[in-house]
């Protein structure tokens, strides 16, 4: 998108990532006459019914920044024990051509909310998402570790196998 310059922005009001990234990869798509892809992600907290989910960058509100956002969450997991604080980050990626040819990936990454914010690599929620299997924080892997075990990057690696039946291309 940086290739572009003052490209509209696509209101993301479907009811969930799959409805928000199809919804993303379509506009631009028709918008640029190109095939497109688009990707949306967040974060569902098991305690809180799958919230902030497709609100994640949102949560706080709509300019809120990403602390903005950790913040309110770690204040609403306030007195909920570890075996409580499960987490998934979640991330749809969609690809879409000019001829009409849809192809949707779907990856999630297995965690928990700390109870502070730990580590400087990343964004977002990386700082209190808890990876118990390795004992630190998405925000404390170096970028190839978390490629690795991300929710993007499984997702992207499921595009690229889906690649060999997209007739879109």
């Amino acid at each position: 998108m940086t290739d572009y310059k003052d490209l509209p922005e696509v209101e993301e009001d479907g009811s969930s990532f799959i409805e928000n990234g199809l919804k993303k990869a379509r506009f631009y798509c028709q918008f640029l006459g190109k095939l497109t892809i688009a990707d949306d992600s967040g974060l569902e907290v098991d305690v809180l019914g799958g919230n902030p989910g497709i609100y994640s960058a949102r949560y706080a509100g709509i300019r809120a920044s990403d602390q903005e956002n950790r913040k309110k969450l770690l204040k609403e997991m306030v007195g909920i024990p570890v075996s409580k604080r499960g987490a998934a980050f979640k991330c749809v990626i969609a690809m879409v051509s000019p001829e009409g040819w849809e192809l949707v990936a779907e990856g999630s990454c297995r965690g928990r909310i700390g109870f502070k914010e730990v580590g400087k690599r990343g964004f977002g929620y990386d700082p209190i998402f808890v990876l118990p299997r390795y004992g630190k924080t998405m925000a404390q892997l170096s970028l190839e570790a978390k490629n690795k075990i991300s929710h993007r990057g499984k997702a992207l690696r499921k595009l690229k196998k889906g690649l060999k039946n997209f007739t879109g291309l």
